[in-house]
């Protein structure tokens, strides 16, 4: 199951950034939306799969890993302290690293608590990727494709293998040939796509990397046959404006913005480990 932690660009109340919780184990991105879980939620995410750099996807890793670090060793010692992994492009996991985890902005809790019993672990993953995880408690296994994407910083998207096809985020993205060349012929079960702008402001979606409508429906013209799509990362004041120039698309598509608290599936079968 898929839960929608987070979807805008920005916050305000009742509005968190981007993050979405796979099963109750992995993160995908980690925005203000996870602020949304309970400590004993938080305290079993094993993996946080990291888009790109930008702030508004990564700003829960630091608080997160601060929060859980007595939980996670269960009250047996730093020898049982299970990691998280954090799996992102090697980019991503430098920028992490250089402008986060530097002892300036938050300690660095790849070597902390100590050095050899880190609360985190990085992990490099690079496109077309296919990425196994083990689940707990008999469930099926998950897996996860890292996808293309096409944004100011190097980005990904992901697809969730699901019994009905991929559940695709597109990550922070423009125009995207890459994408759709990687998704030909893949069945898609929904598609969750950014549209950070309104045709007003297409001009800034143009050079900072988003999808405005009009460009949107450019790149919707890329999918065989029908598809759900689900739109996220406006910003929580221009919401109404852009969904208003969204629904006046000719699509035959059926498109709806995506909301917080919103869940895809049941539990998400994939290949073993």
């Amino acid at each position: 199951m898929i839960r929608v932690l987070g979807c805008h660009g920005s916050i305000a109340a009742r509005c968190h950034t981007t993050s979405f919780l796979l099963d109750d184990d992995i993160l995908i991105d980690a925005g203000s939306g996870v602020g949304e879980l309970r400590l004993d939620e938080l305290a079993r995410i094993d993996h946080i799969l990291l888009s790109h750099s930008h702030l508004d996807h990564i700003l829960s890793v630091p608080l997160l890993a601060d929060s859980v670090i007595r939980l996670r060793m269960g009250g047996k010692g730093l020898a049982d302290l299970r990691p998280i992994c954090i799996h992102a492009l090697p980019e991503t996991l430098k920028a992490l690293q250089q402008h986060i985890f530097n002892g300036v902005i938050w300690p660095d809790f790849t070597r902390l608590p100590t050095a050899a019993h880190p609360i985190l672990t990085l992990r490099e993953i690079h496109v077309g990727d296919v990425l196994n995880f083990k689940a707990r408690g008999g469930c099926p296994d998950r897996q996860v494709t890292v996808l293309p994407a096409a944004h100011t910083v190097p980005g990904v998207g992901f697809g969730v293998h699901t019994p009905q096809g991929l559940w695709v985020y597109t990550g922070d993205t423009g125009p995207n040939p890459a994408l759709w060349q990687a998704l030909q012929g893949q069945p898609i079960a929904e598609l969750v796509i950014e549209t950070a702008f309104g045709n007003d402001e297409a001009h800034l979606a143009d050079i900072s990397g988003h999808l405005s409508p009009q460009s949107l429906a450019r790149e919707l013209l890329q999918l065989d046959g029908s598809v759900s799509v689900y739109i996220t990362h406006p910003k929580p004041g221009e919401v109404p404006a852009v969904l208003s120039q969204i629904r006046a698309l000719d699509s035959r598509h059926r498109i709806e913005p995506l909301r917080e608290g919103q869940r895809f599936g049941e539990a998400l079968p994939g290949a073993a480990r």
